[in-house]
């Protein structure tokens, strides 16, 4: 199981961002959660997941934006599941506080906790990925995005006014299919250290 803690970095200096984040995070069927986000103290919230592609998919976003810090805790949790994400118990939930903690002085602001040696490697690789998604430019985002729904290089480029060498050096330049790859393996760890 994967328990999500994710704390609003320099809350103290700008605009409550949690509840915006609550509406988008908690409306996206295509992220399902066993428990969605809730806010639990102040610009903290937390949700539940058993699927480790969406912990991943979720917590790339919130810290790729550079506002939040993600904690990610691997364990088993105390079933039956509470209604109220802020109810649970049990070891992911544990170690998700231990994660968001470190997750705040951690490069990319990202942490994941977990008793198997699998969690520190997919840490590592998460890490990585938001230190490239950080860097990447708003023309290879917006490329890589069109290129995540499905289309060609030829219809982003038409939909771009570019031309297709143009998408195919935005992919490029922002690492996009190399991360997909990495998102893949970052999956694969984290299901690794929930067995």
């Amino acid at each position: 199981m994967f328990v999500l803690t994710v704390d609003q970095r320099r809350s103290r200096s700008r605009e409550d961002l949690v509840q915006e984040a609550l509406d988008v995070l908690n409306t996206d069927s295509a992220r399902p959660l066993l428990r969605g986000f809730e806010r639990t103290a102040g610009d903290e919230m937390q949700a539940v997941t058993s699927d480790a592609s969406v912990a991943v998919d979720i917590a790339l976003d919130l810290a790729a934006s550079n506002n939040w810090s993600v904690g990610i805790g691997v364990g088993r949790v105390d079933e039956p599941l509470p209604e109220s994400t802020r109810a649970g118990s049990g070891e992911a939930f544990e170690r998700a506080r231990e994660a968001v903690t470190a997750a705040k002085t951690s490069p990319g602001n990202i942490a994941v906790a977990g008793a198997r040696a699998e969690a520190g490697h997919a840490e590592a690789v998460l890490q990585l990925l938001v230190s490239v998604a950080r860097k990447r430019s708003k023309e290879a985002r917006e490329a890589g995005e069109l290129s995540d729904q499905g289309l060609t290089q030829q219809h982003i480029a038409d939909r771009l006014g570019i031309t297709q060498q143009a998408v195919s050096s935005r992919l490029h330049s922002g690492l996009w299919h190399e991360c997909r790859r990495g998102q893949s393996a970052a999956q694969a760890l984290l299901e690794g250290a929930d067995r």
